[in-house]
């Protein structure tokens, strides 16, 4: 799942308030959320300016990746694009029950977020990409701060996971660092593989990551609804979480006021679908090539104007 140069480049965006370019339900902004890595910033950017061009006033409001359902439950917020199912599928499922927030379908991405390693610690550590051959060599990813424990690099502790519990639930001998930000979680990936360091880590896709370095996703038990809400589910009787994350698609969901409010907005979110490959080269563009987050977002526009057209009919 993820920048923050990224984030307040995105601020930057003029994606404000602007006069109605066509006849809409109501000229009240429509409050999209922003969260903390470059393909969030690039949906939701994309999804702004989509709706701008059918006449919707846009506000991009900077909110907590889990904590914005509270927001979107309340009508404060509107909508957010890009709930992984891989970490987001619970406080989804919580607001969703309410009837206050909708699940608008899927953008078309496919999730994965999991432990990753690079192919080359295969020869330190035979038995990859299974967990407990990991976990068996947890003291080759130690460090200084960590050791004898392994050190396993997470995500901004923003975007869950349950790694945490993961890591008590297999008793794995393995400490729970989590990055700061985004561009700091790969920044710490790009300096490892150029020298061939030991690293286990969060590595999510669609992203530029998985196509640039050679690795594999760890092998845990596989996810299934009841190892996340039964402890008496999977190895250790007494612990939920001891298996691996859900995969599946990245949803988008709304206050459920927006159909009322604005109907024609409503329709055009449920109607936009981007897909991995397309999102895994802006996102390179953007972190990999410096390319300017609102130029990938205009160059997507100009090149889909038949795609996107037919949304906002």
């Amino acid at each position: 799942m993820k920048t923050s140069l990224i984030c307040g480049l995105a601020g930057a965006l003029s994606l404000a308030a602007i006069p109605a370019l066509a006849e809409v339900e109501s000229t009240d902004p429509i409050k999209l959320t922003l969260h903390d890595w470059t393909g969030q910033l690039l949906t939701t950017n994309l999804m702004g300016e989509v709706l701008k061009k059918a006449g919707y006033n846009i506000d991009l409001v900077q909110a907590d990746y889990i904590a914005q359902f509270a927001g979107l439950k309340t009508g404060d917020l509107h909508v957010a694009m890009e709930i992984w199912e891989t970490t987001g599928r619970e406080a989804m499922d919580e607001a969703t029950g309410t009837g206050n927030v909708q699940n608008l379908g899927e953008t078309g991405m496919q999730a994965i977020e999991e432990w990753w390693y690079p192919s080359y610690m295969k020869e330190q550590c035979p038995g990859l990409p299974d967990w407990e051959a990991l976990n068996a060599c947890a003291e080759i990813f130690s460090t200084a701060e960590t050791a004898p424990m392994g050190r396993y690099l997470g995500g901004p502790v923003t975007w869950g996971g349950f790694d945490d519990e993961r890591v008590e639930a297999l008793e794995m001998d393995f400490e729970v660092v989590h990055a700061g930000t985004d561009a700091a979680l790969f920044a710490e990936l790009e300096s490892a593989y150029q020298r061939q360091a030991p690293i286990v880590l969060w590595v999510y896709a669609p992203h530029w990551a998985p196509t640039k370095f050679d690795g594999e996703f760890v092998e845990f038990p596989p996810y299934t609804a009841e190892c996340y809400s039964d402890p008496a589910w999977g190895s250790n009787p007494d612990m939920a979480y001891d298996c691996g994350k859900p995969r599946g698609p990245i949803w988008k969901v709304a206050w459920s006021g927006v159909e009322e409010k604005w109907p024609g907005a409503h329709a055009i979110i449920k109607a936009f679908n981007v897909d991995n490959q397309e999102m895994g080269d802006m996102v390179a563009k953007v972190d990999l090539e410096g390319a300017k987050l609102e130029d990938v977002v205009a160059n997507w526009m100009t090149s889909n104007e038949t795609r996107w057209q037919e949304w906002i009919k």
